[in-house]
C-alpha cells in the first residue's frame, strides 16, 4: 500500500510531536535490545549525546555513522508506545555548525550536568553526538500496531529483590491492625 501525501505529512507530524513531548525515546540499533535514551528533537531529527564517562551509554547498540536504527516514542497521555520509525544515523563532527546547534539544544536539556557551563567542550572531547533522522514510513503508529504483546522479556541477571517474607511479619501486621481497632 502506498502512502498518500496527507498520510505522510500526518505521520511526519506524529513522529515530531511524539519525540518533542517525550523525555525519552527507545532506540534499537543493529545490535542488542532497545535502550531508553534522553534526547532533543532538533532540525527534523532526534539528537542525543553519549558514550562519555558522565553521559548515557550508547555502546552495545551498534549505532554508527551512516547506519540505521529504530526509534520508538511513547504517548505522553497513556504512556504506551505511540509511534516507531526507522532512522538514519549521522554522527555529527565537533566544530561543525550542525554539531554546535545540536549541542546547544542538548545542553539546554542537560541541566544537572556537573560542569554545565563547559559541558559542550567536554562533549566535543569525550562524547559522540548522534542525529537520528526519520528514514521512511513509521512501522508502528495508531491504526497500525502489532497484534499481541510487544513487551520484551527481561534480560537475565543474578540480581534479585525477591526474598521470602520474614517469619515475624504476619504477627507484626496482625498486631498493628488489632491495636488500631482498640
Amino acid at each position: 500500500m502506498t502512502e498518500t501525501a496527507p498520510d505522510a505529512l500526518f505521520e511526519r507530524a506524529l513522529i515530531e510531536e511524539a519525540a518533542k513531548k517525550s523525555a525519552l525515546v527507545w532506540v534499537r540499533g543493529p545490535q542488542g535490545p532497545a535502550r531508553a535514551l534522553w534526547h532533543v528533537w532538533h532540525d527534523g531529527a532526534v539528537c542525543l549525546v553519549g558514550d562519555g564517562p558522565l553521559e548515557q551509554p550508547l555502546e552495545g547498540l551498534g549505532l554508527r555513522d551512516g547506519g540505521t536504527a529504530t526509534v520508538s516514542a511513547r504517548s505522553k497521555d497513556k504512556g504506551g508506545r505511540l509511534v516507531a520509525w526507522p532512522a538514519h544515523v549521522t554522527e555529527l563532527e565537533p566544530g561543525g555548525a550542525a554539531w554546535a546547534a545540536a549541542a546547544e539544544e542538548l545542553r539546554g536539556k542537560r541541566l544537572n550536568a556537573p560542569d554545565y557551563e563547559q559541558v559542550t567542550e567536554r562533549w566535543a572531547r569525550e562524547c559522540r553526538l548522534l542525529r537520528l533522522a526519520p528514514a521512511g514510513a513509521a512501522g508502528q503508529r495508531p491504526g497500525a500496531m502489532p497484534d499481541g504483546r510487544a513487551a520484551a522479556a527481561p534480560l537475565p541477571t543474578p540480581v534479585t529483590t525477591r526474598r521470602p517474607a520474614p517469619a515475624g511479619l504476619p504477627k507484626l501486621l496482625f498486631r498493628r491492625g488489632r491495636a488500631a481497632r482498640d
